[in-house]
């Protein structure tokens, strides 16, 4: 087994509750990794409205639970654009083999197994085509990113994958942030960092039509990871967002597409009574779990015949009054 760190953001409300469930899956689920699992909790500071901080109760489960906690301080995003924590934690990290996973991800399986030191920088293939939007009059998806890969003195030929045609949004390198990695944390988000900032503050005339807000990080993250030698995905990681890793981003949708052993490995992680009493804090995670909810919402869908959008599964759980996040 590789010698990396996984890293989290932990922070104030959903994302500690979601931070523990987390945490107390890959104890429960990974008996064998030995790395560390990094909690980075931004600080209070001027880019923040309120305290980003977790509880007390929380940090002490978390470090129950075998977590470091690592704070870090927002320079660039904040409570503007709180996607960028994952950016900014990374500076603060060991110059080291990183995991990077979105706090709403539970883990299944041996996650030290992967061969996450030995890997080029990668991220999640698991994603739709959110960005960029086409829209009336705009320069369609080649020149678009080709207008970021010159930005930033990159080869774009080189990303393509060509077994998708020309202006097919699979043709381009297009990645979920949900977990990404790489061999260099610090290295990694000095590099986010800049290419975000830039992205975010003088973007090419290309992108004039392009909202940035939420999906910055997935429009630099590319860019990222081809400028580090990186590229898609290998066989050798088929286990994230699969096997080892279920990516659920909110509790209703978890128990609407997941399979059994994903809500089996959430309702396990949530049983002790002294995480019970923290996690029931949060809505979402009381009335999906504790009170049945999950279960109700569950029995809408055929998970052999989901609808082929995200937004068409939230659809029907609002319809019927199961949607919260």
């Amino acid at each position: 087994m590789g010698q990396f760190d996984i890293v989290i953001i932990g922070q104030s409300g959903r994302i500690e509750a979601e931070a523990l469930l987390l945490a107390a899956s890959l104890r429960d689920n990974a008996p064998g990794f030995a790395g560390r699992l990094i909690v980075a909790e931004p600080q209070p500071g001027p880019l923040w409205n309120d305290d980003p901080r977790m509880s007390a109760e929380g940090r002490a489960m978390l470090r129950e639970l075998g977590a470091e906690i690592m704070p870090f301080e927002n320079r660039h995003f904040g409570a503007a654009y709180p996607h960028g924590n994952k950016i900014e934690a990374l500076e603060a990290l060991p110059a080291a083999p990183f995991l990077f996973l979105d706090s709403d991800t539970l883990i299944l399986g041996e996650i030290g197994a992967l061969p996450i030191d030995s890997v080029a920088p990668t991220a999640s293939m698991r994603r739709e085509g959110t960005w960029p939007v086409p829209k009336p009059g705009w320069p369609g998806y080649t020149e678009s990113w080709r207008s970021l890969y010159d930005r930033f003195g990159l080869d774009f030929e080189s990303a393509l994958d060509l077994s998708h045609p020309d202006e097919f949004w699979k043709r381009y390198l297009y990645f979920n942030a949900g977990w990404f990695c790489g061999p260099d944390a610090r290295a990694f988000g000095a590099r986010f960092r800049e290419f975000a900032v830039e992205i975010r503050d003088d973007p090419p005339a290309q992108l004039a039509q392009q909202t940035f807000d939420p999906w910055l990080d997935q429009v630099a993250l590319p860019l990222v990871i081809h400028s580090l030698g990186g590229g898609r995905p290998g066989p050798a990681l088929a286990g994230l967002d699969g096997a080892i890793t279920c990516h659920y981003r909110t509790f209703p949708l978890l128990y609407a597409r997941e399979s059994d052993a994903v809500v089996a490995a959430l309702e396990r992680a949530a049983a002790p009574n002294r995480l019970k009493t923290l996690l029931k804090r949060h809505a979402p995670i009381r009335r999906m779990v504790y009170q049945g909810r999950g279960a109700k919402a569950r029995a809408l869908f055929d998970r052999t015949a989901l609808p082929a959008r995200e937004k068409q599964i939230r659809t029907i759980l609002r319809a019927h009054g199961f949607w919260m996040r």
